[in-house]
């Protein structure tokens, strides 16, 4: 038998858990990508040069990346968590678009449409503490 409390803090854990893991991913794929961005990595060079877009761009992007995975992960500043969701978004979006214009085949963009949607998932499920003020409760949220 479900006691009352699990079955009032059941979901709210089940909803941390999967924010967390969500953020966690994406801000480790920013991290990681980043730093491997700036080192300017000969794979990760080549790569951005198929795409048409110069090796300078990887140091700007790169450290916009890394300075979003600390701004995810950081408590508080809620402002500035919605400009690096956005950017992570606009990131793997482009990416998609950037990949499937130049002739990569469907099938080796999934996992930057799986980045996509947990950029999203994290977004959505975000705490109160983490949203700006103005903001209504968290999706599906009683009130």
């Amino acid at each position: 038998m479900v006691s009352d409390t699990a079955k009032r803090y059941g979901p709210v854990r089940a909803r941390a858990a999967v924010y967390w893991l969500a953020t966690a991913a994406v801000a480790s794929e920013l991290a990681v990508g980043g730093i491997w961005d700036i080192a300017r990595l000969p794979y990760v060079r080549d790569l951005v040069t198929h795409l048409g877009y110069p090796s300078y761009f990887l140091v700007l992007l790169g450290t916009w990346k890394v300075l979003g995975a600390i701004a995810l992960l950081a408590p508080g500043r809620a402002l500035v968590k919605e400009w690096a969701y956005a950017g992570a978004f606009f990131t793997y979006t482009g990416a998609v678009v950037s990949h499937l214009i130049t002739g990569y085949a469907l099938g080796e963009v999934w996992l930057l449409t799986i980045l996509t949607a947990l950029t999203a998932l994290s977004w959505a499920l975000r705490p109160a503490g983490r949203r700006t003020p103005s903001e209504g409760p968290p999706l599906g949220a009683k009130q």
